[in-house]
């Protein structure tokens, strides 16, 4: 949503601004300047990108305008989520975890947490970080390395949409400069038609010149930051998960692993000590 209102502010703003100088909206509208720079920008798309990454990029874009990144309310799902398998855990020892992990969609804890267990990639890799110490077949301190080179292989998966958004950004104001110069071929041919006509022309071309700057700066670029921001807030996600299942792996209490990662959290979304303790109590005596 406040994708939504940043673009029509910008849209505002500018249309404002030109209908304040005595200009007329209508002048803007030159579908030859939107046919070249929409094609040529929709080609340089396709050429730039393979198709699971022009497919990443769709996905991306429709998300930001639904979801700025991670919410508080999934934060705390992931902590409490998080204390209820370590207690199991610790309670239980760690093959009492291996239901849970082995048949998610049937667990007890896991159907607790909408948030997180509708989400395939989370809970993948919770899964996938839990079984080797439940199999027993990795050291709790070679885990660590583990889960940061799946965080980093998530980093480099989701940074290929951002490179293809940048070229295009980058790329706007030279395609629209090449929507003006077509109209400017335009023009010439039409010199003879009087100066009324060629005026006309020259405005269809300097259209293209704005709509391509104005693409760029106004539209792409901060779409393509607004990604960013919301895939260092997934990435923050996983790396609570990691941080925290590494803690316990490594003999930290349950309590102790949450609260480690409950600090390294965005102030945006971290939890009160307080609010952490009243949170896990509430989950019942038998956690």
């Amino acid at each position: 949503m406040l994708l939504v209102i940043g673009y029509v502010v910008v849209m505002a703003s500018i249309l404002g601004g030109f209908i304040i100088a005595g200009g007329q909206p209508i002048l803007l509208l030159h579908v030859s300047e939107f046919v070249v720079i929409g094609g040529v920008t929709l080609g340089v798309l396709i050429v730039a990108s393979p198709k699971s990454v022009l497919l990443s990029l769709l996905a991306d874009v429709k998300e930001s305008f639904v979801n700025s990144g991670v919410s508080k309310e999934e934060i705390l799902d992931v902590l409490k989520l998080l204390y209820e398998m370590f207690m199991l855990g610790r309670r239980n020892g760690l093959i009492a975890l291996d239901e849970h992990v082995s048949d998610p969609p049937e667990s007890s804890i896991l159907k607790k947490y909408p948030s997180f267990i509708d989400d395939p990639d989370r809970l993948a890799f919770l899964c996938n970080a839990l079984r080797p110490i439940i199999d027993g077949k990795i050291k709790p301190n070679q885990l660590q390395h583990l889960l940061e080179a799946e965080i980093e292989a998530k980093e480099e998966a989701a940074h290929a949409p951002l490179s293809v958004l940048a070229l295009v950004g980058d790329s706007l104001p030279g395609i629209g400069i090449i929507a003006a110069v077509l109209g400017i071929i335009n023009t010439m041919a039409a010199i003879s038609e009087g100066p009324e006509m060629v005026g006309q022309k020259v405005a269809a071309a300097l259209t293209g010149t704005f709509l391509g700057i104005l693409g760029a700066y106004g539209f792409v670029n901060p779409l393509m930051k607004r990604i960013d921001f919301m895939h260092s807030s997934n990435f923050m996600y996983y790396t609570t998960m990691a941080n925290a299942i590494t803690g316990f792996a490594n003999g930290l209490a349950p309590i102790m692993a949450i609260e480690t990662v409950r600090r390294s959290l965005d102030k945006a979304i971290q939890p009160g000590a307080d609010e952490l303790e009243t949170m896990l109590k509430e989950l019942g005596p038998n956690n």
